[in-house]
């Protein structure tokens, strides 16, 4: 009988040090995840640098393939999309949508979102990308075609979402909804699949088409993008209808169509005779004619009903990569893995089946501290206190103990959390979570987005004036700035400068709102009300004729309201009773000295500007370290500001006027002291103060 040998207390003490060494290399293991940065996409990934590279690329040519469909030059894409692309199905299945209690079966999915736009992908699987161009091709359409009736939403979608991609070639045109006949387990044993559904093709070859007319006014709503089967005669006439659009460029008298039929209310078999120049009847024969012509989709459907053929078949069209590998700059770092199961956290929380389980991922990660980041910047603080006082470095850190920014919290978990609370009308919890974040990472501009946000939504469900509205504004330029497309950060901008009284500034800010986002009636509405401040009274009556039919219940019951209002306001001033609004005491919020000390920066930036008429330099702002101060030309002072490598000596002529911030008096005594300057390039010195914020 074998008996287990005992270890010898001599091994214990190196196996323990082994076993801490091995913990140590682990705990210390970079992240594998990636950020990954193309021309108008951002890719999060564990898969590894190659896949994320060749994802970003993909969704690069598909936005070329779409632009070119549109014969378009450019596209809008007024929401940011983040593409989340997991290396494996485990990961992937935690976080997909659930169907009857299951995960979802396809390797893509889209999750929509006001503020932010996610695409999730499993790379476990080939050409994952392929599982979202139908969304895609809906994404892209609602920001850069007019609504339009639903057979031409749903017929580009479904010719879009044939697409195949290479480095070299282009591939689109086949039956979207073919699948083979077969199916291979994991032994790649084949077997026949029972009854599956009729692929387009099937459909259409099968059985008598529908009344153009019928097709052509049949209601569909492609304002969701949660759709049922595809497999149905009306996504099969649509998709060939547009194919055959396609083919014989035909979009400009589509457009004629759309026209005549959408602005003009003419029937449509009146406007198919005025746009395309023939009759219902000739179009419609010439549609079936072109489908019969299409010999590649009845090869491909004869191929899927045998067994070992092969599962990918040629498609109908084939033309040269518009983008290749070399045409689009692609960048990549890695971000901490906290990050991005923040960022993966955040868009489960999109999700009804997910929300709960995203936020306690959120809360977990807002609350347990990042021990990396904690330790990082616990060193930078010792750091920069170096040669202090040990009795004052003791005060200090005591006062950093339990703030966000001294255990490492995660910042995208505080603001997702605080978009979530936004969402519910939780004003106070959001505005508590965005300060979170702010004191963790104050240039976010999310942060600041989500603020005048949580600014306008406070104002409407007070029906009081919004609160800080110089701040607001500054913060909307700045994240413009950041995302010049964000179509909703222009509405907003309208929104606040037609409260301060600039109906031209509003007026020029929603109509940039909706020209990147054409289909949002909100924004449309938006601009009646602005008309009507402005007294362009029949302009206002125009649009909001249109929007008493919208689809958008809310949007047609306001304007309908609007509408009955109009005429008193236009005869009388105000409309049939209205009263005042209550203005209700304004309550503080964790921002109020953050717009305190705003409203000083902006004043002194004036003040600086009327006081020299002749100074056209433009202000700029540097937030560093103050380690020296030079008054040995007193009333004049030298500031020498360090920010990373760069070291400015910043001049003021008499420090007595100088504007200052978080502090009563100027001291020529000042070192070691964190402070935000406000300056003007040149002069005497490196530059010219306006102001001084010393924290």
């Amino acid at each position: 009988m074998l008996r287990p040998r005992p270890i010898s207390l001599a091994l214990i003490s190196p196996m323990l040090l082994g076993f801490i060494l091995v913990m140590t290399a682990l705990a210390a293991e970079p992240s594998p995840w990636l950020e990954i940065h193309s021309a108008h996409y951002t890719v999060i990934t564990d898969a590894g640098d190659k896949k994320g590279r060749e994802v970003a690329l993909r969704f690069e040519q598909m936005r070329a393939v779409f632009a070119t469909l549109l014969m378009k030059e450019r596209l809008n894409e007024p929401v940011p999309l983040t593409i989340l692309a997991l290396k494996n199905d485990k990961t992937y299945y935690q976080s997909a949508p659930l169907r009857q209690g299951q995960p979802i079966g396809v390797a893509g999915f889209f999750v929509p979102g006001e503020d932010h736009n996610f695409i999730v992908l499993n790379l476990f699987e080939e050409e994952s990308w392929r599982a979202v161009a139908h969304d895609f091709a809906h994404l892209l359409l609602n920001y850069n075609y007019p609504p339009v009736q639903g057979w031409f939403d749903e017929g580009l979608a479904e010719y879009f979402s044939s697409i195949r991609l290479d480095n070299k070639h282009v591939e689109i045109g086949g039956d979207p909804e073919l699948h083979s006949a077969f199916a291979e387990d994991l032994l790649q044993n084949q077997r026949e699949v029972r009854s599956p559904p009729k692929s387009l093709t099937e459909l259409l070859s099968g059985q008598a088409w529908l009344a153009l007319p019928d097709l052509l006014t049949m209601k569909h709503d492609t304002s969701s993008y949660s759709e049922s089967t595809h497999n149905t005669l009306f996504y099969a006439q649509s998709w060939m209808t547009v194919h055959y659009l396609l083919h014989e460029k035909k979009l400009p008298e589509t457009g004629t169509y759309f026209g005549l039929v959408q602005n003009q209310h003419v029937p449509a078999e009146e406007a198919i005779q005025k746009a395309y120049g023939v009759t219902p009847a000739q179009f419609d024969q010439a549609v079936k004619d072109y489908f019969h012509s299409l010999t590649p989709l009845f090869s491909a459907l004869d191929a899927s009903k045998r067994s070992n053929s092969q599962s990918y078949s040629p498609q109908v069209y084939q033309f040269p990569e518009i983008v290749g590998p070399n045409d689009s700059v692609i960048t990549a770092k890695t971000i901490p893995e906290a990050d991005a199961r923040a960022l993966t956290a955040e868009m489960k929380v999109r999700i009804p089946d997910r929300r709960e389980a995203g936020i306690k991922e959120l809360q977990a990660l807002a609350a347990a501290p990042d021990r990396t980041a904690a330790k990082a910047a616990n060193e930078k603080d010792r750091d920069k206190d170096r040669g202090k006082d040990k009795d004052k470095d003791k005060d200090e850190d005591s006062k950093k103990i339990g703030s966000p920014a001294a255990d490492g919290s995660n910042e995208i978990a505080h603001r997702a959390l605080a978009w979530d609370h936004l969402q519910r009308g939780e004003f106070d919890a959001a505005a508590e979570e965005l300060g979170n974040a702010a004191a963790l990472n104050p240039r976010d501009m999310w942060i600041r987005y989500y603020l005048s946000v949580l600014k306008y939504r406070i104002s409407q469900a007070k029906h009081t004036e919004i609160q800080g509205l110089p701040n607001m504004l500054q913060d909307l330029r700045a994240v413009l700035e950041w995302y010049p497309e964000f179509a909703d950060a222009y509405d907003l901008l309208a929104i606040a400068r037609r409260e301060g009284g600039g109906p031209v500034a509003a007026m020029q800010s929603e109509r940039a709102a909706i020209q990147l986002s054409p289909r949002n009636q909100h924004y449309v509405y938006h601009l009646a009300e602005i008309y009507i401040d402005d007294k362009k009274w029949e302009a206002a009556r125009t649009l909001l004729q249109v929007l008493k039919s919208s689809s958008d219940p809310k949007v047609a019951a306001e304007a309908r309201e609007r509408l009955e209002q109009i005429g008193n306001e236009q005869k009388y001033g105000v409309s049939a009773g209205s009263a005042p609004a209550k203005k209700l005491t304004t309550q503080s919020s964790p921002f109020d000295v953050l717009e305190q000390d705003a409203a000083k920066r902006a004043a002194a930036a004036q003040a600086a500007q009327s006081a020299g008429a002749g100074d056209k330099r433009p202000a700029k702002f540097l937030q560093g370290r103050l380690v020296g101060v030079d008054c040995s030309q007193s009333p004049a002072a030298v500031l020498t500001v360090t920010s990373g490598s760069v070291v400015l000596k910043l001049r003021t002529p008499d420090y007595k006027s100088l504007l200052l911030i978080g502090a009563d008096t100027f001291s020529c005594a000042w070192n070691d002291r964190s402070v935000s300057v406000n300056y003007k390039a040149g002069g005497i010195s490196d530059g010219d103060l306006v102001s001084v914020e010393v924290r």
